[in-house]
Order: structure tokens, then sequence, then C-alpha cells
């Protein structure tokens, strides 16, 4: 089988490498450049990551190659994340990336010559019926699935992820067996495109600063000042520079550019059990014949171990989730990712809205 590999320099897709190579396979390796090299701000740290790279290409006799994919990144994902900033909403730049760069631009220019692409992102593929889903990784704490919720089936199809059924710890001690040179790198965080850049110095350079007011939500008391909403989202509780708290963003005034905030814990925009979702994307098949009632499933606001239960309903302009329990911080902009009720399958997902 002929088999790309997207490579980034760490632990997860060097053990990827390892385990296509114990099964016989010898993958070509990519190395996709984001990071721009003219821009100071843009220019990702990557002579690390490109010298790991080409260190364990060399080791397993693998060939490597650098796919410069920096003004589609640019032209989809970064032009996308400023447009949903500029809203007032909480965009997310790695789904996004995912569907248009990692398994979009790339296909379309390099892996339509492949069988089949690995990638080191923790989640799995289930076939049942002859047809191949999207499914969740055997560590919760690592699963991806959320990130990866807006491929759709043919991209799911040509998928591998061989270390979607092994919890990080096997990940480690795969590759220190395997004496791997990156076993005891710490993992990225953060944004991909931003690398080590701080997410509101990149904001402030494109959206500048506005000082606005910040209010309590309760009594509608001024109680400090912002540099603008676009360095805020709903749920947020670090950075306000506020004595007294823990003070939570509940709300935003766009056309104010106000700021409420509120320590209460039962503030409802704080926590709800209800929200509705826009321009659903489908995995799968649409498995649900009638919503009208309510389906059980499982979801995901934001990236974390923990589903949560819940009914989904059909409305005019998408879909309704009615939660098990209280939510905190539903941030609209962001992808309301559903599963099927066991939280094994992923169905798709939609903008919060």
């Amino acid at each position: 089988m002929n088999i790309a590999t997207l490579f980034s320099g760490g632990v997860d897709s060097s053990v990827v490498v390892h385990l296509l190579r114990e099964a016989g396979f010898t993958p070509t390796l990519f190395y996709i450049k984001i990071g721009m090299d003219d821009d100071e701000l843009l220019h990702c740290s990557s002579e690390e990551d490109l010298e790991m790279a080409s260190l364990i290409a060399r080791n397993y006799g693998c060939s490597l190659e650098i796919v410069d994919l920096h003004q589609d990144y640019w032209d989809n994902v970064v032009t996308y994340t400023i447009d949903k900033v500029k809203q007032g909403l909480t965009p997310n730049p790695d789904v996004m990336c995912n569907k248009l760069i990692k398994f979009g631009v790339f296909e379309q220019k390099v892996g339509k010559d492949f069988d089949k692409t690995a990638t080191g992102h923790y989640a799995t593929t289930t076939d049942l019926m002859d047809k191949i889903f999207l499914s969740t990784a055997k560590d919760p704490l690592k699963d991806q699935t959320d990130f990866l919720a807006q491929i759709d089936a043919l991209q799911v199809s040509k998928l591998m992820f061989p270390i979607g059924n092994l919890l990080k710890t096997e990940v480690r001690l795969i590759a220190h067996n395997a004496k791997l040179p990156n076993a005891n790198r710490q993992d990225s965080q953060g944004i991909c495109f931003l690398g080590k850049v701080n997410y509101n110095d990149f904001i402030r350079r494109y959206l500048g600063e506005k000082q606005g007011l910040i209010v309590e939500f309760e009594t509608g008391k001024v109680i400090g000042n912002h540099k603008g909403y676009w360095f805020h989202t709903v749920g947020q509780r670090k950075g306000l520079g506020l004595s007294g708290g823990p003070w939570y963003v509940v709300k935003k005034d766009i056309e104010a550019n106000v700021i409420f905030v509120s320590k209460g814990y039962e503030v409802q925009t704080q926590f709800g059990k209800e929200f509705s979702i826009r321009d659903f994307h489908f995995i799968t098949e649409n498995p649900w014949e009638n919503t009208s009632t309510g389906i059980d499933i499982t979801f995901k606001i934001r990236h974390t171990p923990e589903f949560t239960s819940g009914k989904i309903f059909t409305t005019s302009t998408g879909y309704y989730i009615i939660s098990s329990q209280k939510l905190q911080g539903i941030a609209p902009g962001q992808f309301g990712v559903v599963y099927d009720a066991s939280a094994k399958i992923c169905i798709g997902s939609g903008e919060i809205i």
C-alpha cells in the first residue's frame, strides 16, 4: 500500500512512522509548511521540527517532502479566524485546518496520488455495513475527533490513525523502546498556525485595540475596561484583570464594544442547557429519520475529554440541542460536535449560534 504520512516532528507522528515500518510499509513523509518566512509574526519556528523530521525519515529509510501551503492556509483558515473574531464569535481554526488544509488542499495536490494518508491524530475508524465511520480514540484525554468533525466521509475513508487505539502513555513507551530522539519531547499546544506566537498579539495586529467597558451583568455596574471585545470569548475566566473574582465573560455587546461579566454560577447566559447549531455538516449519512421528538445523542461544545448526553431536534435553520445537564460558557462560533448516544461514532458538527 502506498501511504502518505503527515509528519509534524512530534512524538505522535514519529510513532506513526515506527508502527507503519513495523507493519512492513515504507510511507512517504510530508511536512506541511504553513508559516510565512517573510512575516516575522507568522514565521513559525519550524527548524527543530524539520530537523526531527529529517532524522526520523533517515532512520526509517523514508523519503521526506516539504509541502508549502502557507498561502492556502492564509486564504482559508487565517481569514476565517479573523472574520469570525471580528463578528464577536469564537472560531476554531484547528477544525478548519483539518478540513481545508490537511485533508483538503493537501489531498488535492499530493494525497490523491496515495492509497492512504496516515496521521498522528488520536481518533479511530469503524467499519459498519461496508461504510467507514470516524470514531473516538482509546484515550479520552487525547481524543481529537472534535477537531476532525468537519471532514467528510470520503476523507475519512482514506485516513489511517495508527495511534488511535493507544493511550498516550503507550505511545510514549513505544517511543522510548524504539529509542526515538523525540520520545520525551513536549506536545505542542495552541492554535496550529501561530506556533509560539501569542494569540492576542496576532489578533491585535489585524484588529488593533479599542477600549471598552466591562460591566457586571446583574447590576449594570461598570467594573473595568478592556481593549476590544475581540480579545474575549464567552466562558472566559482568565485575562480580564479584575479583582474579587473569579469573573466569567457571559455576554458581549458587539456594537457598543461592551463585555458583560458575572460571578454568579446560575446566570442563564453563563450556564445554559439549550443551544442551536447551523450549517450542520454530516460525516456520516444523516442517521436521523425524525428529530421532531428528539434523538438521543452525546456531544461536545469545546475540546474536553467528557461527552455530554442530550437530545437533538430539527429547526427551520438547523438543529437544536437540549443538554441533560447545565453547560458552562456556550460560545457562539464554536462547533457543536455530535456523536451517537454511545459516544463512539462522530456524526458531524455545526456552528453554535
